[in-house]
């Protein structure tokens, strides 16, 4: 106990402007969920579809480039500041080959989004929405690749900061484009887009010329960004990434197509999805947060041939995650209703968003733990089992049995969200029983 209790202060130190740059970046989606639902339930509605189809990319993405924080820190653990720089230049070569074809597929989508069967009223306004928040997915995974080099490189705090100015940025353009002021016409959930798009673009050039010029990342940036590039530093990250994009996609995936199933059923369950799903993922930052600390603290470690720190990194992360999930659950169980109508002031929207929420406070812990427990194991470059255990827990558990009782059964919308549970809970088991059973030798 006494080794897991030394681990938990330098994890939440490197965790801690980690969560409030998540938190910052999951609260331009509540910003907009609240500013679009002030101009109506079917722009609700459709920010819901659209985001949701645009998150399956955003997090195949994420899965990509998450190898960038894993083989920063660890080769900094073994005190090699040029391999640094050689896995932040292949990341960005990803991020920027990544983001201009997922860009590309999502544009060809754009003309097919009809036969995912959602309300004709939504149909009618998601398309610019939709293209111009997948035009930002470039400079989203440009940032992801600049914010995890300079996290495993222990300087988390500026981006976090950049993180918040990008919040306040994107709430400000939404105020001036969602309902037309200083002379800009009302564009209304189109408008939206438009916010998100030059927030994310400003936010990715703005860290990259933070990080150019500090002087305490310097050993380690890049003298050269183009060409000599090493297919064997590319597969490296693939053999990570490929399966940690799976992991993520598998998951992301599952509740995009929850989202859709729930579209079948109306408007309004839609609507309540879309307010019950932002405010379980804004809570769900704090252990994401956790999570990217402990992976990189747990690669770290390994790097410097330290294994004996593995489970006490891993799990004094995970105790902490449980109990800030705890207290989420505690929040969503007791404020429902006055949580949902702060977005909305549909009474049926708020009722049914207030009973979504009852049932994620049951998930929030599970979903805390899981997350974790993941990226433990992507720190010490397991990826491949844990890439098999979320496909279970998701495409076998969780959509089946939600589509049972929410779709053919008479749940709805909530037994939707009882599948997702489900999952999320075997995930959960067994991902942190994995970790645990592989690091049992050097405890």
């Amino acid at each position: 106990m006494p080794r897991f209790r030394e681990e938990i202060r330098p994890t939440l130190t490197l965790a801690a402007p980690i969560i409030v740059g998540q938190v910052s970046q999951m609260l331009m989606g509540v910003t907009d969920s609240v500013m679009i639902g002030h101009a109506g339930t079917v722009p609700l509605a459709a920010s819901s579809f659209g985001g949701n189809v645009f998150g399956v990319f955003f997090v195949i993405g994420i899965g990509l480039m998450l190898p960038v924080a894993i083989l920063v820190s660890r080769a900094r653990g073994a005190n090699r500041p040029d391999e640094c720089g050689e896995y932040l230049r292949h990341g960005l070569a990803l991020a920027l080959f990544f983001g201009v074809l997922e860009t590309l597929v999502m544009a060809a989508l754009s003309l097919q989004l009809a036969r995912f069967g959602q309300p004709p009223e939504v149909l009618a306004i998601v398309t610019p929405f939709f293209l111009l928040i997948a035009a930002s997915v470039t400079s989203v995974f440009v940032y992801l690749v600049l914010r995890q080099f300079a996290e495993a490189m222990g300087h988390p705090w500026v981006p976090m900061f950049i993180m918040l100015a990008g919040v306040a940025l994107n709430a400000a353009l939404n105020w001036v484009f969602i309902y037309g002021h200083l002379g800009a016409p009302a564009l209304g959930l189109t408008g939206a887009g438009l916010s998100t798009l030059l927030s994310r673009t400003l936010g990715a050039l703005v860290i990259f010329l933070w990080l150019r010029r500090d002087a305490a990342v310097r050993a380690a940036w890049p003298q050269r960004w183009f060409g000599n590039y090493s297919w064997a530093r590319w597969r490296e990250m693939l053999h990570i990434g490929l399966p940690a994009s799976g992991m993520l996609g598998f998951e992301t995936t599952a509740f995009a197509f929850s989202s859709v199933m729930i579209g079948w059923l109306g408007a309004v369950p839609l609507a309540a999805h879309q307010i019950a799903i932002t405010c379980a993922s804004l809570a769900f930052m704090f252990p994401l947060g956790l999570s990217m600390a402990a992976g990189m603290r747990v690669s770290r470690a390994v790097g410097a041939g330290e294994l004996h720190r593995r489970r006490p990194i891993a799990f004094g992360a995970m105790a902490i995650g449980l109990t800030v999930m705890g207290v989420s659950a505690l929040v969503f169980l007791s404020g429902g209703r006055w949580i949902a109508g702060w977005f909305v002031h549909d009474a049926a929207v708020v009722v049914l968003a207030a009973q979504l929420l009852a049932v994620a406070a049951l998930f929030a812990v599970v979903d805390g733990l899981q997350v974790i427990a993941a990226a433990c194991l992507r720190g010490i470059t397991d990826v491949k089992v844990p890439a098999a255990i979320t496909f279970v827990a998701y495409w076998l558990v969780a959509l089946p049995l939600g589509y049972a009782l929410g779709v053919r059964g008479s749940l709805g919308a909530v037994g939707m969200w009882i599948g997702i549970a489900s999952g999320l809970a075997l995930a959960a088991v067994a991902l942190t029983t994995r970790f645990a059973r592989l690091t049992r030798s050097h405890a």
